[in-house]
Formats: C-alpha cells, sequence, structure tokens
C-alpha cells in the first residue's frame, strides 16, 4: 500500500460551523458513522462504523509514514480520526496523526486559485465524477441533533434504523467523495505542489495542533461584564424608543424615519459616521450609540473562545493554509486573529485584572467605557500556558521593502538598509526637503503615500488609508499621488512591466521572465507567475478582453470579494500587489519553518508576525529576530528587519 484515499462522514453535538473540526470532533459524543477509503486507486469500499469495524491493515495504514493519506481538506479528516485513535488506544492521548503524511486535494485546487469547495472544484473542472447534491440533507439528518418531537418518539439524534433507505444513499453518497476526490486530484496532477509547500502545510498543521490557550478568567469576566452591559443598553433602548425589540433592525429603522432621519442602512461605519458629525438631535444620537454598542462584533470574540476552547484549555485551528488563493497567504478562522482590535489603553494589567474582578463601575471610572476597555483586551486573552512566555517578532515594513527589491528602488533600499526611516525618506523624496528637516505633517504624507500608492493606486487609494482622517486636505492628494509615482519611478515601471508581461504570456503563449526570477506563461488555460521561491500563482481560464478605452485587459476567473466563483479583471498594479504580497507570504513561511528546527513554537501567526510559546529560560527576541532575518537564496539582497518583545499575554507592542 502507498496510498490511501480517504473520506469520513460523522456526528457531533458540537456545531462544526460555527466552532471548527478541534471543537467538533473533542466533544465526547463525537463518532465516525462511515469511513470510505480507496487503496492505490482501486475499488472505493465504505466501512458502515455503526455496526463494523475498518480492516486493522487500514487503521494500521494511518500511522504508517510509508503510506500517503490523501483527503480533500484533510485537516477534517486528521483531526477527526486522531480523536478515533486515541480512544481506540491506538494513538497517544496527547498525539496528532502527522501531517507530514497526508495530502491535501483542496491545497492543489487553492493553489490552481480554484474553488475551495468540493462540489464547486469538480464543477468548475468538468470531471466526469461529481460530487452527489443529496449530501447536505443527509447529513443533516444522520450527523446532527434532532430537535425532539413527538412525530419522531422524542428522540436526540437519528440513526440508520430510523430511515434505511436514507442511510445506503449515505453510504453511497460517502463512497462518491472518495470518488470525486481522487477525478480531482487526477485532474490536476499535471501542476503538482512543490515539496516545499507540503512541508510548510504540515507546518501549519502543528500550528494548529499546537493551538493557543486561553485566559478563562478573563474571558469569562469580559462575558459577565457584556451581558450585563447588553442587558442595561437594551433596557435603556426600550425606554428611550419605546420599542418591543430595539434589536429589531427593521423597527429601529422605523423608529428613527419617525423621528425624521431614515437610515437605509446601520451598518458600523455609517452609523459611527453620522454620530462623529455630532448632528443629530439628542435622543437619535443616543440611540445610535446604544445601539452601536450591542452590535460590537469585536466583545463577542470572547463567546467564540469560550465556545470553541478545548478541553486542553486552548483554542486550535486559527489559520487555514493558502486560505487567500491569490498569494498564498494565510487566511483566519474562529477568532480571526488577522483582524484583531489594536489596543491603546494604558496600563493593560490594570484593565485586565478589572475585568477579571468583573468591576464595570471601576472601569468606566478609569477608563469611561466597558466596551471599548473588553474590545482593547481581546488580545490579552490569548496567553502562554503555565511556565511559559510568548515571544514575538514581527517583519518590518516587509511589502515596501520587497516590493523596492523586486523594482530596484535604490533609494529605498539605501534607506532600509540604514537607518530604516521608510517614511521620512519617502518624504525627503517626494519633496525635496533633507531628511533631518521632516516635520511630523511632511512625515504623515510620506507615510499614507509609501501605504497606499505602492499597487498603482490613486487619491481612492490615499482616501481609504485614512489621508483625510490624518488631516491632509483633499485637494492635495492628487499632488501626492504625483509625487510619490515621480519619486519612485522603477516601481511605477514595474507595474507596466508585469502588465505587457502579462498580456504577451495570454496572447502569444510566450515565457517572459522578469526580474528576481519572476517568470510568467500560460499552461492548461492558467496564467502562472513563478516567484523567486518557485511557487506558482495562478490565474484559471485567463484570456484577454477588450477594455473600456479599446486596449487590452487580462481577465480571469477567482474568487470575488462579495460573490462567489467570478470573471475578475486585473491589471499590472494588482499583480504587482499578488507579487509582494505573496513574496512577503514565502518569507514569513519560511522564517516560521526555520524557527521550529531552531526549536520555537509557533502558535499563530499574523500576515508579518510570527507569536511563539516559549518555556521561560529559552529563547530570546534577538535570537528570533536574527533566525528570522536569515537570507535565503532567492533573496539575494533583500534588507531584512525584525522587532519584537516579550510578554505574559498577546498584546499589539
Amino acid at each position: 500500500m502507498k496510498t490511501l484515499n480517504i473520506d469520513i462522514e460523522t456526528y457531533s453535538d458540537i456545531d462544526l460551523t460555527k466552532v471548527g473540526i478541534y471543537k467538533y470532533a473533542d466533544s465526547v459524543n463525537f463518532e465516525i458513522l462511515l469511513f470510505a477509503y480507496s487503496v492505490d486507486h482501486g475499488e472505493v469500499v465504505c466501512v458502515d462504523m455503526t455496526k463494523d469495524k475498518v480492516p486493522d491493515e487500514i487503521l494500521r495504514a494511518l500511522t504508517d509514514p510509508l503510506v500517503t493519506k490523501v483527503a480533500f481538506n484533510a485537516q477534517f479528516e486528521r483531526v477527526s480520526l486522531t480523536h478515533y485513535l486515541r480512544r481506540a488506544k491506538r494513538l497517544a492521548p496527547d498525539a496528532w496523526l502527522d501531517a507530514k503524511q497526508w495530502r491535501d486535494t483542496m491545497v492543489e485546487a487553492n493553489e490552481l486559485g480554484l474553488p475551495g469547495s468540493l462540489k464547486q472544484a469538480a464543477a468548475y473542472l468538468k470531471i466526469e465524477q461529481q460530487k452527489d447534491t443529496r449530501g447536505m440533507r443527509l447529513i443533516n439528518y444522520f450527523s446532527k441533533p434532532t430537535k425532539p418531537t413527538n412525530k419522531n418518539g422524542m428522540r436526540m439524534r437519528n440513526s440508520p434504523s430510523d430511515a434505511p433507505e436514507d442511510w445506503q444513499t449515505f453510504i453511497d453518497y460517502n463512497i462518491q467523495d472518495v470518488k470525486v476526490e481522487m477525478a480531482i486530484a487526477d485532474k490536476l496532477s499535471r501542476f503538482p505542489v512543490k515539496q516545499s509547500e507540503w512541508d510548510l502545510w504540515a507546518m501549519d498543521q502543528r500550528i494548529n495542533d499546537r493551538g493557543v490557550e486561553i485566559d478563562v478568567d478573563l474571558a469569562d469576566g469580559a462575558i459577565d461584564l457584556m451581558e450585563t452591559q447588553n442587558d442595561a443598553n437594551i433596557a435603556e433602548l426600550k425606554a428611550l424608543t419605546g420599542l418591543d425589540n430595539p434589536n429589531s433592525l427593521q423597527q429601529f429603522k422605523k423608529w428613527l424615519a419617525k423621528m425624521g432621519y431614515p437610515f437605509e442602512k446601520l451598518g458600523k461605519v455609517l452609523v459611527q459616521d453620522a454620530l462623529d458629525k455630532g448632528d443629530l438631535p439628542e435622543k437619535v444620537q443616543h440611540a445610535l450609540e446604544l445601539r452601536l454598542r450591542l452590535s460590537n462584533a469585536s466583545t463577542k470574540k470572547y463567546l467564540m473562545m469560550e465556545n470553541a476552547r478545548c478541553t486542553d484549555g486552548r483554542l486550535h485551528g486559527l489559520l487555514q493554509f493558502y486560505g487567500a488563493n491569490r498569494t498564498g497567504r494565510w487566511a483566519g478562522r474562529l477568532l480571526q486573529v488577522q483582524n484583531l482590535p489594536r489596543n491603546y489603553i494604558g496600563n493593560l494589567d490594570q484593565a485586565r485584572a478589572m475585568v477579571k474582578n468583573k468591576d464595570a463601575e471601576a472601569i468606566e471610572w478609569v477608563y469611561d467605557s466597558v466596551p471599548e476597555v473588553l474590545k482593547q483586551l481581546i488580545r490579552t486573552a490569548l496567553v502562554p500556558k503555565e511556565g511559559s512566555r510568548l515571544v514575538i517578532c514581527d517583519f518590518s515594513a516587509i511589502e515596501a521593502r520587497v516590493i523596492a527589491w523586486y523594482a530596484g528602488e535604490t533609494w529605498t533600499l539605501e534607506a532600509f538598509a540604514t537607518h530604516g526611516k521608510i517614511y521620512e525618506a519617502t518624504a525627503s523624496q517626494m519633496f525635496d526637503i533633507p531628511l533631518e528637516d521632516i516635520d511630523k505633517a511632511t512625515r504623515q504624507k510620506g507615510k499614507v503615500a509609501t501605504l497606499a500608492l505602492g499597487y498603482q493606486g490613486s487619491t481612492g487609494a490615499l482616501e481609504a488609508m485614512g489621508a483625510l482622517k490624518m488631516g491632509i486636505p483633499e485637494d492635495e492628494l492628487p499632488e501626492l499621488v504625483e509625487k510619490w509615482r515621480e519619486a519612485n519611478k522603477n516601481i511605477v515601471g514595474f507595474w507596466y512591466n508585469v502588465q505587457r508581461a502579462a498580456l504577451e504570456a495570454i496572447d502569444h503563449g510566450r515565457i517572459v521572465n522578469l526580474q528576481k526570477g519572476l517568470k510568467l506563461y500560460k499552461k492548461g488555460g492558467f496564467l502562472f507567475i513563478q516567484l523567486p521561491s518557485g511557487r506558482r500563482l495562478a490565474y484559471a481560464r485567463a484570456h484577454l478582453e477588450t477594455g473600456k478605452y479599446g486596449s487590452s485587459q487580462m481577465v480571469y476567473e477567482g474568487q470575488g470579494d462579495r460573490v462567489g466563483f467570478t470573471k475578475l479583471v486585473t491589471y499590472g498594479g494588482k499583480l504587482v500587489e499578488n507579487i509582494v504580497q505573496a513574496t512577503a507570504r514565502d518569507l514569513l513561511a519560511q522564517a516560521m519553518y526555520r524557527l521550529e528546527q531552531h526549536g520555537y513554537k509557533v502558535i499563530f501567526h499574523i500576515h508579518d508576525e510570527a507569536v511563539t510559546e516559549m518555556p521561560e529560560g529559552t529563547g530570546s527576541v534577538e535570537e528570533m529576530a536574527e533566525i528570522m532575518c536569515e537570507e535565503v537564496d532567492w533573496a539575494k539582497g533583500l534588507p531584512l528587519d525584525a522587532a519584537g518583545f516579550e510578554t505574559a499575554y498577546y498584546m499589539k507592542d
């Protein structure tokens, strides 16, 4: 036996969609119902585990390093089977099935920019084997608890004997999933994933297996304060508006219209903008403030911590490998660690103590707002296990460094290699002012220009980056764009070179080589951009269309921001953004891989920051930064820098 393709169907009383696979499989009521498999692409067999046992040969294969286990979204099978084998005493209580022995067909699809679900991937690839559409109904029936009624005999779950024909259909469905997964793998075999990426995927699985501990006292205190505050806010809002349910969007919008201030939408940003203007009547102003407190999604993250925490006291599965399939960056899951509120309040220790003591009065007296304090303390609920501390390190201005390296923007590289004051250096280049004479306002212009304009953005990008809120007049924005582009001619040239290369590769089928080992070519309907690391970015069904002004533009199919898989238009600056962010991802990924080899246990990471859990007396920020900044063979001359800190709880330094 060399390969074992697997798909399982399971039962748990935990809602998988709300808390993820680790908590789902951690439930005492979790069980595997069906186990379908194929040995070396042979006949697919399904074991009905409600009455039969999986053959011993197959169970041994699950821990055999010589057998490659394959599944679509393999984390589900690997974690589920880990819990099964632990209970069967075939795996140590704290051991995990070794991810190095697994391959994930979903990763293969994601690397090619294809849909991330089995059903959508199969349909998109137009393979002969298609996913059985009856699956969701069967999963809802057999894999989830059911509401007890007189009609169903007050049972809490459905068993095979309750619907024998449906159960046989469920078995057929399980078998078909394995066939579909193997068909997808066969279809994608001409575009193999590099071994180095599988090594990184295995590292990602170890990071998710490791998880991060939760400060239970802080989370419990926050939840208690949050519920008390919400009850008080609801009561006050009811009294203020006279509504039975002021949480109802429909009721609240009708009340606002009746007050003479109709709102088409009540999104957080729109409401906050209206409040900031300060021209609303006091009653409407106060009602909107109260509703905004009720809709504070940030503080609900404490409930996520409580609900998704496993029996080991840790949150697992916070990151998805290749979650952003245009760049290969990770995506956040559950707690969304990549999008946590920043902390600005002083004396975090004091604030944490007040929350643990559930002292709302003290919080209001010292900090004015309980919801704001709870929001800013979310990060600090992520803590190391006893006897350890967090050692955190992040790359400095990684995207600005990478784009300058690609484009050969010499003055930027020199700034990074010497003083490192990139915002001051940018302002100096833009306005022809000596570096030492750059004042705060001019530095601010250099900063927003650096952050907003690197990917062919214009005045809209400056506004989105907050230029107006920084006090920069709107009529100065076009000049900022012009001066930045004049100061960064090589980056501007890089946009157009990449765009020309993409159009040429698509139109003429040529391999186009660019600087630093970049290579663009078309194969099998995909436009590939090969990075210096050897990894490829893929654009499915890439072709040319005539644009608004008669010029050729690149079109491909991919995941849209608000809709599903759809046709997308791209251009040089956007392709450069993909290249730069993908390269930054490769640098962080390889840095984390090196950190692991040096004994640093990464427990989660955010774009350019790695968070490690280290026993007291081991490791240091200085060593961690040195490891992260080691020059890699494919990035010669790229000036990296990293800095960090040690802490007893996660925070933004």
